[in-house]
């Protein structure tokens, strides 16, 4: 038992968060006076510091956070790295006896956080770590033969014979406070928000903080949810949960949105709850590989793809993609909505990465690169599993002959041609039909959108053949 009035510092990470907090919680029932705070320290995440969109949304979200301890009598102490050497700073300032946080899984962050915890019980402190981000923590889960899954189906099966059902954890409703020593840094001096507030539109369709991930996962139970199985591969629909940034800053726990998923099957939805539970197992799949082969943020899993002939970069060309002035409809309408709102509906994630890997042939981490910098769910798992999953060179990857045709994906998935219309809206006076593929009518396409490109970067059916040889060449 620590003595009366003994501090421990909780130091939040990717864990924005008070309802289900492992961490908090421990410190709570060994009676402990726990001191909230955040260590901003970018370069230690090597190669991957967070991006711009990503720290964008960590800003909002860390001003939620405070304004809910604060509620509670308590309040967030913002300070700026190096962890290590801050955490001791801190130690000696407040004479804590005790440092609780939550895991994370990145491959740099867990040798960090190894270290830390090694150094700091060298000093006599009491320090735990705890999972507050996943059903199944990477290590928990071995195929029959003792190594890590692959194959994400197995790993499902798996998964789902292992599940035990998390009890949630409601936050107190108020928390002991202490002054003891430094408040450190204004939020603003973190610089995690943009200069130039390009990110401003983001906030129309997003509500950082635990408040926000809350109401996401209501609207979605009580709206999108029903044809979930149908409707989360259209694009021009609300047919997802929309929840993927809450769970990557940790605003609201995997086992909350699960066990609230599955208080909504019945006989008529059943398939919808499995379908969105599924998609939250591929979400754990995603972390049980880049635990298992840490190597994959930068290397093809699949180590045949080391001598894949990919194209030669063109810089003008990769900025065209990047911008959304491909003169693909589908691609660029996910491109700009990605820099309009900082995401992008999955579906489209897929058309617009495998138009880039396979009709343009650009290595994937360019792609990779683009979206930790753009998206507001950047997460370093499952963004190197999608990109790779999609240019055939990961685990459970896709077959080498899929390639896209991003025109009948988008007469499929955007039959009405709404989602075009709305992030490329020069298009939307061509007749439906055309919106999938405005050369096709240039003079049409002409009268309507003069500036948008008269023909694609690249001809659908060369830039298929061209990627079937390169992947032929390797298999042979």
């Amino acid at each position: 038992m620590p003595e009366a009035n003994a501090t421990a510092l909780i130091w939040f990470r990717n864990d924005l968060r008070l309802a289900d907090h492992p961490a908090l919680r421990a410190a709570l029932e060994a009676g402990y006076t726990p001191i909230p705070i955040y260590i901003h320290a970018p370069d230690e995440h090597a190669s991957w510091r967070p991006g711009a969109a990503s720290d964008a949304w960590r800003q909002r979200s860390l001003a939620a956070l405070d304004r809910d301890l604060r509620r509670r009598g308590s309040h967030l102490r913002h300070f700026f790295g190096p962890s290590l050497a801050t955490l001791q700073s801190l130690i000696l300032a407040t004479d804590a006896q005790a440092v609780f946080w939550n895991r994370r899984y990145e491959p740099h962050i867990e040798r960090r956080d190894t270290k830390i915890k090694q150094t700091l019980r060298g000093m006599g402190l009491e320090v735990e770590s705890f999972n507050s981000a996943l059903m199944f923590e990477p290590w928990s889960l071995r195929t029959k033969q003792g190594g890590p899954f692959k194959v994400f189906t197995p790993y499902w099966r798996s998964a789902l014979a292992n599940w035990k059902e998390e009890p949630s954890w409601e936050p107190p409703a108020s928390l002991p406070s202490t002054r003891e020593g430094p408040d450190g840094v204004p939020l603003a001096a973190l610089k995690l928000a943009p200069e130039r507030d390009w990110a401003e539109p983001f906030w129309s369709h997003w509500t950082p903080g635990e408040a926000g991930a809350e109401a996401a996962l209501q609207t979605f139970v009580d709206g999108a949810l029903r044809g979930y199985t149908e409707q989360r591969d259209r694009p021009d629909r609300v047919g997802t949960s929309r929840l993927s940034p809450h769970l990557h800053f940790g605003e609201i726990a995997p086992w909350r949105v699960a066990s609230a998923l599955r208080e909504h099957r019945s006989a008529g939805n059943a398939r919808d709850v499995d379908s969105a539970v599924r998609e939250l197992g591929w979400r754990e799949f995603a972390h049980h590989l880049l635990h298992h082969f840490p190597e994959t943020p930068e290397q093809n899993f699949n180590p045949r793809f080391a001598d894949f002939d990919w194209a030669r970069l063109s810089q003008p060309r990769l900025e065209a993609w990047q911008q959304g002035r491909t003169g693909i409809p589908i691609v660029d309408a996910g491109m700009r909505e990605l820099w309009a709102t900082g995401w992008m509906h999955n579906r489209v994630r897929m058309i617009v990465a495998s138009y880039l890997t396979k009709h343009l042939r650009y290595h994937w981490r360019h792609g990779a690169r683009w979206f930790w910098d753009t998206l507001v769910d950047a997460d370093l798992a499952n963004n190197s599993l999608g990109w790779q999953w999609v240019a055939g060179t990961g685990a459970d990857a896709a077959p080498y002959f899929r390639v896209f045709n991003p025109v009948t994906q988008s007469e499929k998935f955007d039959p009405d041609g709404d989602y075009i219309a709305r992030w490329v809206p020069e298009l939307a006076g061509l007749p439906v039909p055309l919106r999938f593929a405005p050369w096709q009518d240039a003079a049409q396409l002409r009268k309507h959108a003069p500036d948008y490109p008269p023909h694609p970067l690249v001809d659908l059916a060369a830039g298929r053949d061209d990627a079937l040889e390169a992947y032929r060449k390797l298999r042979d």
